[in-house]
């Protein structure tokens, strides 16, 4: 039988990723509702797949609800029941989503879909254990204890999850969340642990290696050590133990605080080691006999050193790298969350609003019968003195409600192209590549793309905002180079360019390819001096429009004028001294979405 192979690294941390998932899994059915939840950023079905391994793995009375991120607030908190109303006259309260998962697991797909204002709801009620109903004259409380499995679909490095809500969730996993069932404990196991595992103690010890690791790894939620805690008591019980030990907390810090860590721990400091003096050739060095022990032995030092060093060592090298690119960039938060407008007409259907119907805002019947049914009984007695039964609802002007949608805004991406100089050709080529890239998904994120040239004397608008990739080739193949550099005129023309996008309900974006050496000012004549004085001066009034912005420094070496005018315009400066289509359009991306 031939020896099997050597293991591929890319094996070995494919392996390590499913003893990871293996172990949340656990830990989540074990703990449950006392450590929040769990968050799978796993694009492919591998998140099905877990949610499969753990549903086979809960007692039959945990019931597992899908919840669409699409639901309203009504469906998921509770709110009016419009016939049992409607029937007894007085206000009756609605139970919603989560209450009737109370003491199971809610399953949220896509959730990076919901409004941050529901999830930080979400949030709420996970902290109190309780969903509360306010409105329309009901007031009512219903317990609401439950696990929640938010599936993160977003992009890279953009947390769909909200951070009131991510905040609550002790458990992270990204990538392939796949789960291999012989690592799963068996069913019989997870319902004695989940029976004993509030009576898992924990030491004094214990809780100042947990504290000590937050700090280590610049973690300062308070939540998350409880989170931690948890989730070592959960492990130990799995384990069949009831006192939380070393290896418990280093696993429970690799599933809890790790996602969240933002910062490696810093190495021990350099003690001062003596001297030590040459021993003479012919004399060889005492042995060390069995009772010598080093007096930096791993059994002497304090548990939370022990454990500090025990997690940093056990980090993944994909998780590594990743802490230190945190450290160097803000994280982004939810992606184009903010990248929605009002409408009344079409969009995501959001919770109605009081209002009077007319030609362009719609009546909201169903809400309207809701906001009128606890007063039945009230109006009936006020109209026909209490005598005269009511066979009609009731229903006057402060009873309308009115339909009320969000509708993704368009981002507007206006290039602002430097066609001055010898190198002009280049730069008005990779700004060509880099429209055609974004022009590519334009139509489904309903991006426009505009184009202004300078040169000479004049800033103009060559392209209005366009999803016409055609049209985009052919004034960008067919603009000439050479002559001075406007670029005060060339921000002026943004300025007005950026405030008609957004007038126009899109979000501008307004990206500068040039090389920041102004020389022709704003009544057109020469000079160095006057022109950089004009040129500044229009970016502190662009900057005082809030446009978001980049600036691509398009000269062959990093060009301090242009990191000085974008600084002054307040926008993105990329240094980009071999101009690169893919990383111009990487950097607009990364604007527009924070835009």
């Amino acid at each position: 039988m031939p020896a099997a192979g050597p293991v591929s690294p890319a094996e070995d941390q494919g392996a390590a990723a499913r003893a990871r998932a293996s172990a949340a899994l656990g830990v989540l059915a074990v703990a449950g509702h006392r450590i929040g939840g769990i968050v799978l950023r796993d694009p492919s079905a591998g998140a099905q797949q877990w949610i499969a391994a753990l549903k086979s793995r809960l007692p039959p009375s945990v019931r597992v609800v899908r919840l669409p991120s699409s639901a309203t607030d009504d469906r998921i908190f509770g709110g009016v029941d419009l016939a049992a109303t409607i029937a007894s006259g007085t206000p009756v309260a609605e139970r919603g989503v989560v209450a009737d998962a109370h003491g199971g697991v809610v399953v949220i797909p896509l959730i990076e879909r919901m409004p941050v204002a529901t999830q930080a709801r979400l949030g709420a009620v996970l902290d109190t254990g309780v969903a509360q109903v306010l409105r329309d004259g009901v007031c009512a409380a219903f317990d609401a204890e439950f696990t929640l499995i938010a599936i993160d679909e977003s992009e890279e490095d953009v947390w769909g999850v909200a951070a009131p809500l991510r905040d609550r969730l002790a458990l992270v996993l990204d990538g392939d969340v796949r789960v291999d069932e012989s690592m799963l404990p068996p069913a019989s196991l997870i319902q004695s642990a989940r029976a004993v595992v509030a009576q898992v103690h924990a030491s004094d010890d214990v809780m100042i290696g947990i504290g000590t690791l937050c700090v280590a790894f610049g973690i300062g939620s308070e939540r998350a050590a409880r989170q931690a805690l948890w989730t070592a008591r959960a492990l130990a019980a799995l384990d069949e133990r009831l006192e939380i030990e070393e290896s418990d907390i280093a696993l429970a810090a690799q599933l809890v605080l790790m996602p969240r860590a933002t910062r490696v721990p810093a190495p021990p400091p350099d003690e001062d080691e003596p001297q030590e003096e040459a021993a003479p050739p012919e004399q060889s060095p005492p042995e060390a006999t069995s009772s010598d022990t080093p007096p930096d032995a791993p059994e002497d030092r304090p548990m939370e050193d022990r454990l500090v060093d025990a997690v940093a060592a056990a980090i993944p090298p994909e998780l590594l790298a990743e802490l230190l690119a945190r450290a160097q960039r803000p994280s982004q938060e939810r992606g184009r969350a903010g990248a929605e407008k009002e409408s009344w007409t079409r969009g995501r259907q959001v919770a109605a609003r009081r209002g009077k119907p007319d030609g362009v805002r719609r009546l909201h019947v169903l809400e309207t019968l809701r906001a009128a049914a606890p007063w039945q009984r009230a109006r009936a007695r006020a109209r026909f003195a209490g005598d005269v039964p009511v066979r009609s609802l009731i229903v006057e002007r402060d009873d309308f409600r009115i339909r009320r949608y969000v509708e993704r805004a368009g981002t507007s991406v206006i290039f602002v192209v430097d066609a001055s100089g010898s190198a002009a050709a280049q730069r008005l080529g990779e700004a060509k590549g880099a429209v055609e890239a974004l022009l590519a998904e334009s139509y489904a994120r309903r991006d426009r793309v505009s184009l202004i040239a300078f040169r000479g004397t004049t800033a103009d608008v060559l392209l209005p905002p366009t999803r016409a990739l055609a049209r985009a080739r052919k004034l960008l193949a067919s603009l000439p180079g050479g002559g001075g550099t406007p670029l005060a005129m060339a921000i002026d023309t943004a300025i007005t360019a950026g405030v008609a996008a957004r007038r126009a309900g899109t979000l501008p974006v307004i990206v500068f390819l040039t090389d920041g050496r102004a020389n022709v000012a704003r009544d057109g004549k020469g000079g160095r001096v006057e022109s950089m004085r004009d040129a500044l001066d229009a970016a502190s009034q662009f900057r005082a429009s809030n446009l978001s912005s980049v600036l691509i420094d398009t000269s062959p070496r990093p060009e301090p004028m242009a990191r000085r005018v974008a600084e002054a315009l307040g926008a993105r400066y990329v240094p980009l001294p071999v101009v690169d289509a893919r990383a111009i359009a990487g950097a607009v991306a990364l604007a527009r979405e924070t835009a």
